[in-house]
């Protein structure tokens, strides 16, 4: 029986050995898998504050897009209403009884247009460009006329003016639209490459808790089967204590019967020897 229960100790203490081992490795998993969690997380910190960095320079961006927007349509309303006066001061300097320059420019293109898309006669397509020529020469004629007019030189000094400025503030939004774009860009691929990682952090957090779970339980069976050794080794001293104190009284009841032949010796008058006198006086005979 004794054997029996030993080799059963020996069987329980492997097997809370061999879940100790696999509770350790669990618990390096575990460990593993936390690691993991918080890198990633704090690769996801550092993008998203990178991102927002992004977000607000676009935000700045935008507001430029839209004050550059304002400047540009201020330009081009003050442009329109200067183009209007310089062709309301060049019709009112024109010449007594010219034709206005639009109206000439008008026709001219016609003429142009109806070179380039009709089949003409020889003679028609002579009369047709010596008409185109007269417009030219009689528009140059009058701008030139109308430009050394000093009122209308200023007038076209500042149209002139307000269509580059009209100009660099539309430039200047095209610029700032691209450069707030690019911000946006940068933003989303960032945020998008962020939402990636806080899904494999989140997996390395699931991964986590179910290698806990997994340990946790190995612990479990690894304390259970410890236990279970306790017990026999407690059932084995027991058996152990009760096998030594029944040794004892065998050997004290044997010493006492020796005790006793021995002294029914010394009556009968027998000489005793010095062993024999030793174990009457620790049997409390002498």
């Amino acid at each position: 029986m004794l054997d029996e229960l030993k080799l059963k100790r020996e069987r329980e203490n492997a097997e809370a050995e061999r879940h100790r081992r696999r509770r350790d490795e669990l618990n390096d998993k575990t460990r593993e898998w936390v690691a993991k969690r918080d890198e990633l997380n704090a690769q996801v910190r550092g993008l998203v504050e990178e991102a927002t960095g992004h977000r607000i320079k676009r935000d700045e961006l935008n507001a430029e897009v839209k004050k550059a927007k304002e400047e540009r349509d201020i330009w081009n309303r003050n442009r329109n209403e200067l183009l209007d006066n310089l062709n309301e001061v060049k019709r009112r300097k024109l010449p007594r009884g010219a034709i206005p320059v639009g109206k000439l420019k008008r026709d001219l293109k016609a003429l142009e247009f109806r070179q380039m898309t009709s089949v003409l006669t020889v003679d028609k397509e002579r009369a047709l460009i010596e008409e185109i020529q007269r417009l030219q020469a009689e528009v140059k004629r009058l701008e030139k006329s109308l430009e050394e007019n000093e009122e209308v030189k200023a007038l076209i000094a500042t149209l002139k003016d307000a269509e580059d400025r009209a100009e660099a503030a539309h430039r200047r939004v095209g610029q700032l639209a691209e450069q707030a774009q690019a911000e946006h860009d940068l933003m989303t691929s960032l945020y998008e490459q962020s939402d990636e990682l806080r899904r494999q952090a989140d997996n390395a957090q699931e991964e986590f808790i179910k290698t806990k779970m997994l340990a946790d339980e190995e612990h479990r069976k690894h304390i259970e089967h410890i236990r279970q050794v306790h017990d026999y080794d407690k059932i084995v001293q027991g058996i152990w204590l009760k096998e030594r104190t029944t040794t004892g009284v065998e050997e004290e009841v044997d010493a006492r019967r020796q005790a006793e032949e021995i002294f029914e010796r010394f009556k009968k008058g027998e000489k005793l020897s010095t062993e024999d006198l030793m174990t009457l006086q620790k049997s409390g005979y002498l």
